[in-house]
């Protein structure tokens, strides 16, 4: 396993071999709390990912004819690396994205419970048997792979998702090309070579580093039958747009929310404002289940603005890879400028801001980061209206929305509701009939009670509805993804006899 340097130009695995590539230019990878640089790679083109998906299509006959087991046994392989590397690719994941350290061991732990479940998946049973009426036919159901997966992945989880998609998509017999974001490059080194080390065959896994050129000439090409898209929603519309209109093609697209928690009148309020403080400021609100949006009861909204309110102006920004950090930095100096104006919008739509960290103070920027990518918390309260463009438009930052609601839950739902997102969202309540309420009608495809609105364990669907998403590229639903299904039907007579009382009799002139 290669240890990663600034000094060294990195390449492109593709066929089974690490390339360089036919563009000229490079990229760096560069550590968000500092802005040193970390690494960097070769850009990759259009004919790089030409060549990728060549290797991949030529690879697929013959790894679609291993079972199910010979397959997932090479990723056993990276499960137990990821094991045993787990406190070195955490450190590197925080470096690389700004996380704090323990969110960074968390995304490389969330990786090998994929892999885990993706590779001892092989071993469950596939496929429904299902009852014919006719009893002399035996009728299941069959899964064989699609082909070639496009997987384009996010920053913010550089190693999970990746093997969300790709562990999956691997074990059920498909090739992969794989696309990682051009801001975490050195993750997406990492997981190459652990695919290399694995022994992988030649062209059944290949990457392309690059930008959204590469990731485009992935999701357009023919050769690609499935794409697995974990992004921005203004990215993921786009694929799913453009796969739509190919027929036989697929498109699994998870985007992003305007998340919201309902805080109820029955509330504990203890859970609350912890639920709500993680929900919010976790990965500093990079997170595409993050809640910009606290729905709380009047009766309680005065106590429940006060805690918050004391607890966001204190929580501890700093250092990612020091244990006393709680949020580190943002991604980029482009997303802190993306931060900003949407805070200003919040001002400009009439918001009383109770928490303005937005620049922090000198002494609260660790020592040696200057040219980190600094941002602290926004709070705000602002009267509930349907056209605010602040309640309805994703920040991606730590920038939240106090709403107070009166009534019942039905109008915490419509609130919760009113927003073209339908990603994730919460309720607090120890209410069982209000918990129950919001199950069953907010409109997202990721829901807690009690709970942060943050994450979801790898077995379950990961996905939303509305603007959120159109799939499910995790878990047990992203194998409907990568797979096509056959209705299998055998006759064991010498006799044909068919279904719905269809004579099989055949009628000739003579008759």
């Amino acid at each position: 396993m290669s240890q990663q340097t600034s000094a060294q130009l990195h390449q492109h695995y593709i066929g089974g071999e690490w390339i360089d590539g036919s563009g000229s230019e490079t990229f760096e990878s560069e550590n968000p709390a500092t802005g040193e640089t970390l690494a960097e790679f070769h850009r990759g083109t259009v004919d790089d990912v030409d060549d990728a998906l060549e290797a991949a299509e030529e690879a697929f006959e013959e790894w679609r004819d291993l079972s199910y087991i010979d397959r997932a046994e090479y990723l056993w392989d990276i499960y137990h690396e990821l094991r045993e590397r787990h406190e070195e690719l955490g450190e590197i994941v925080s470096k690389e994205c700004g996380k704090e350290i323990s969110e960074g061991k968390a995304d490389v732990t969330e990786a090998w419970h994929m892999v885990e479940w993706a590779a001892g998946n092989a071993r469950h049973p596939h496929g429904d048997v299902v009852p014919s009426e006719v009893g002399s036919k035996d009728a299941y159901m069959r899964r064989k792979p699609r082909g070639v997966i496009g997987c384009i992945t996010p920053w913010n989880f550089p190693v999970a998702i990746p093997f969300w998609h790709m562990a999956i998509a691997l074990v059920e017999g498909n090739t992969v090309v794989w696309k990682p974001a051009e801001q975490t490059p050195w993750c997406g080194q990492i997981i190459a070579e652990m695919m290399e080390d694995a022994g992988i065959p030649d062209g059944v896994f290949n990457m392309v580093q690059g930008f959204g050129d590469a990731g485009a000439a992935i999701t357009d090409d023919g050769r690609v039958d499935t794409v697995l898209f974990t992004g921005s929603a203004e990215v993921g519309h786009e694929i799913a747009g453009k796969v739509g209109g190919e027929p036989g093609k697929l498109a699994a697209c998870e985007m992003g929310g305007k998340n919201g928690i309902v805080i109820t009148e029955e509330a504990d309020l203890d859970v609350a404002v912890h639920s709500a403080i993680m929900s919010s400021f976790k990965t500093t609100g990079q997170r595409c289940v993050s809640s910009e949006r606290l729905i709380v009861h009047e009766d309680i909204y005065d106590e429940f603005k006060e805690r918050y309110v004391d607890i966001a102006e204190d929580v501890a920004v700093g250092d990612p890879l020091e244990e006393d950090t709680f949020m580190g930095p943002v991604i980029e100096a482009d997303h802190v400028e993306k931060i900003r104006k949407h805070n200003e919008l919040a001002e400009k739509e009439g918001a009383e801001v109770l928490v303005d960290r937005f620049e922090l103070e000198d002494d609260e920027i660790p020592e040696g980061h200057d040219d980190g990518h600094w941002v602290g918390p926004f709070v705000y309260e602002i009267e509930y209206d349907t056209d605010l463009r602040c309640l309805k438009e994703e920040c991606f930052g730590p920038h939240v929305a106090l709403l107070e609601y009166s009534g019942d839950i039905e109008d915490a739902v419509e609130i919760h509701n009113d927003t073209p997102y339908g990603l994730a969202g919460a309720i607090i309540s120890e209410d069982y009939r209000q918990i129950n309420y919001f199950r069953d009608h907010a409109e997202i495809g990721l829901a807690y009670a009690n709970l942060p609105c943050i994450g979801a364990e790898v077995q379950l669907p990961f996905g939303g509805v509305k603007k959120s998403g159109n799939g499910y590229p995790s878990a047990r639903e992203a194998i409907e993804a990568v797979t096509e299904r056959t209705a299998w039907t055998m006759n064991n007579s010498k006799d044909i006899e068919m279904a719905q009382g269809l004579s099989a009799d055949i009628v000739t002139r003579d008759d």
